[in-house]
């Protein structure tokens, strides 16, 4: 087994490392913009690639291929063995390669710095058993502003043989949440802006946030400027006061529908945090259920 890489690596480190044949680069752009009335547009960033990307990148589709079609959700987590077959025939899954994903942005038209699609599908590979995978800091906006090398090519690696395993406990359900409202035990953390948390917004089918959950906006993690990830110490104040993250205490993010959670829940493995899991389902499916309690206000 190879050396671990870092969680989140630099736009340095890459470029390092982009001759390495062990090394794997997956462009996960995806396009959310905002509308005016409270609604969302969602595109694949597919042709965005085509016309340029980090050399030796693939292109995995969150949006079209690495999501359920079965699923009245959007982003809801595909069938394992289908997840599986198409990573492996990106080239991703053998033990002796590492893999590097990156995004274009957490939002079209909005200066939020949080690499959320390269932390989804770095979520959803870590989950079925992955291993060996970072997120890029800054993602392509940041490589193309320092002048760092792009290519058009269609870049392909070698078909991978894959033999992890699933690891359940990341993955939070409906049923998990409802328990977890009155259990002292976890930790729920709402990682949507605070306008979001308090139901000030119409972005969802009800207004709020699920009741004993606290607010952590997966926008507060990185300095929009330089986009660079704050120092550890400053990502721990960012988490501090939803309890002591440092216990046993099992952690659950959610967001609206299971992306912006996944960058929360990087960030807490980054600052040493262990047990955390990402409700899937999060806003888009509690929201719809008009039997499960939302709150609004700050707490």
């Amino acid at each position: 087994m190879m050396n671990k890489i870092p969680l989140i690596v630099s736009t340095e480190w890459l470029e390092e490392h982009l001759n390495d044949p062990k090394l794997r680069v997956i462009d996960a752009t995806t396009f959310m913009k905002p509308l005016q009335d409270g609604g969302i547009t969602l595109s694949s960033g597919k042709d965005s690639y085509n016309v340029g990307h980090i050399p030796g990148a693939v292109y995995a589709d969150l949006l079209h291929d690495l999501s359920n079609p079965g699923s009245n959700l959007p982003f809801t987590l595909p069938e394992r063995d289908a997840f599986v077959h198409h990573m492996e025939n990106l080239g991703i899954g053998d033990k002796d390669t590492y893999t590097v994903i990156y995004d274009q942005g957490a939002l079209v038209g909005v200066s939020v710095e949080a690499p959320q699609w390269a932390a989804r599908l770095r979520w959803q590979l870590t989950y079925e058993g992955f291993e060996n995978i970072a997120v890029l800091e800054g993602g392509l906006q940041k490589w193309k502003e320092e002048g760092r090398p792009l290519s058009n090519a269609t870049d392909v690696y070698p078909k991978a043989d894959f033999k992890g395993e699933r690891k359940k406990e990341m993955l939070a359900t409906m049923e998990d949440v409802i328990k977890a409202m009155d259990d002292d035990s976890v930790i729920l953390i709402n990682s949507l802006s605070p306008e979001d948390f308090k139901g000030e917004t119409d972005t969802y089918p009800r207004k709020g946030h699920i009741p004993g959950s606290v607010n952590v906006f997966f926008g507060c993690h990185a300095n929009p400027e330089t986009k660079t990830i704050l120092p550890n110490e400053e990502l721990k104040k960012n988490f501090e006061k939803t309890g002591p993250l440092d216990s046993d205490k099992r952690v659950i993010t959610y967001c609206g529908g299971g992306i912006a959670a996944t960058w929360n829940a990087l960030v807490l493995e980054q600052i040493g945090v262990k047990n955390i899991a990402v409700y899937d389902g999060s806003l888009n499916e509690w929201a719809s259920r008009e039997d499960l309690p939302l709150v609004t206000g700050s707490k």
